[in-house]
């Protein structure tokens, strides 16, 4: 069996969300253990939920939402990186390893360790980082974060730069223990119409 690299957090209702948004709760309807014919569950969540994609429209007004997006952008070759910024700073070119040699880039900071743990010094991307990938020929970008930009960033500048080109985001992964490296990158959004926003279940297999 080939190495599968499992780069999602576990759904529970500890994972922390980005203030004032929604957390994670399951109400259970039916249940077999007190005596129903099945179990039927409801969850109740922001869909910016743990490993998730970004849609346009979340920083972008008339902007594509998440269901009119191209698979494609989620699914192929992509490269890990292991970034050392200090937390609470911007990833620049002159941070990242090497030139990137595949269209999409993971980037591992270490810098939001726990799900269920808030911290508010995570790192974020310079707005400069994200036109030279591009440029490079990146086409997703995806962080171990809760978002692509530092938390006390209101004008969003790294989003406004995956908006101008096109850019996908992934945010929320778990990229502990993954090796650098070139791998193929599964990780489809839910075909959610008119939302912001979808939960993965981002994977790794190496190439």
């Amino acid at each position: 069996m080939s190495v599968v690299y499992d780069i999602t957090p576990t759904i529970t209702p500890d994972m922390k969300v980005w203030p004032g948004d929604t957390p994670m709760s399951r109400e259970v309807l039916l249940d077999m253990p007190r005596g129903d014919n099945l179990t039927l569950s409801t969850l109740h969540a922001t869909v910016h939920l743990g490993a998730h994609a970004d849609g346009p429209n979340h920083y972008g007004a008339h902007a594509p939402s998440i269901e009119q997006r191209d698979l494609d952008f989620y699914l192929g070759p992509c490269e890990v990186m292991h970034v050392d910024v200090p937390r609470g700073t911007r990833i620049g070119l002159d941070d990242l390893p090497a030139e990137p040699s595949a269209g999409r880039v993971l980037l591992a900071t270490g810098s939001f360790p726990d799900p269920t743990v808030w911290n508010e010094d995570f790192c974020g991307l310079e707005p400069a980082l994200v036109d030279a990938l591009q440029e490079q020929g990146v086409c997703l970008v995806g962080v171990d974060t809760p978002s692509v930009d530092l938390f006390q960033d209101q004008s969003l500048s790294a989003h406004q730069r995956f908006l101008a080109h096109d850019m996908a985001i992934l945010e929320g992964l778990v990229l502990t223990g993954v090796p650098e490296g070139l791998y193929e990158l599964i990780a489809l959004p839910l075909k959610l119409a008119g939302f912001d926003a979808s939960p993965v279940r981002a994977v790794l297999r190496p190439l």
